[in-house]
């Protein structure tokens, strides 16, 4: 009879263990962590520890809500922990786009899965056909996708190239393949392969 009561005491304790490990010192944390505040779960864009003249030093962080996209900054005393989210990180393939919704396949299991663009954001005008990318999970909810950070794209659209002009320093509008509209330099040419950063969306290179 005494099973269940004890059964209790070792989920109980398990889930302290858990608990305990996903705590952390605020001085620990990194750029990119996944903290879960206020039952809320945040990435950390930037962070700052300041030390004034006067008073105790702290915490000041960029915060990016992963469900809703919002930014929040605030500042947070050095002696408390937080807690850290567990975020799984699953390869998959982009397929196609089905109406507002965009699917990606495991590779390995062949499972599909369908992302709102909502969820995806600004995101979709870097996504193109067959790019290999990570779909983030949370207890199972897909809060969603990272991509590589430079990415090669067709350029489908843009003005003729000035010829003997080099510099990067003056720009033109170019279409890629996705859509997008990025600004690069004078002398690339309709049909040329360019490197863009997915982190900013600029220019970065030619292919």
């Amino acid at each position: 009879m005494q099973w269940p009561e004890e059964r209790k005491r070792d989920l109980e304790y398990l889930q302290k263990v858990r608990s305990d490990e996903m705590n952390i010192n605020i001085n620990d944390i990194k750029n990119g962590m996944t903290i879960i505040m206020d039952k809320n779960l945040y990435q950390i864009v930037e962070f700052q520890h300041v030390k004034p003249g006067k008073g105790s030093a702290f915490v000041r962080m960029k915060l990016r809500n992963l469900r809703t996209g919002s930014i929040t900054e605030d500042t947070y005393n050095t002696n408390i922990k937080i807690e850290k989210a567990h975020i799984d990180r699953m390869p998959m393939q982009y397929l196609y786009a089905a109406g507002d919704n965009y699917v990606f396949m495991n590779n390995e299991t062949y499972e599909q899965v369908e992302i709102s663009k909502k969820v995806l954001g600004d995101q979709v005008k870097f996504i193109k056909e067959n790019m290999e990318i990570t779909v983030d999970y949370y207890e199972g909810e897909i809060l969603g996708i990272s991509l590589p950070e430079k990415v090669e794209y067709e350029v489908i659209e843009t003005e003729p190239a000035v010829k003997g002009n080099t510099t990067n320093n003056a720009q033109k509008d170019a279409t890629i393949e996705t859509g997008y509209i990025v600004k690069v330099p004078l002398f690339i040419n309709t049909g040329e392969k360019i490197i863009v950063s997915t982190k900013d969306g600029k220019y970065s290179s030619r292919a």
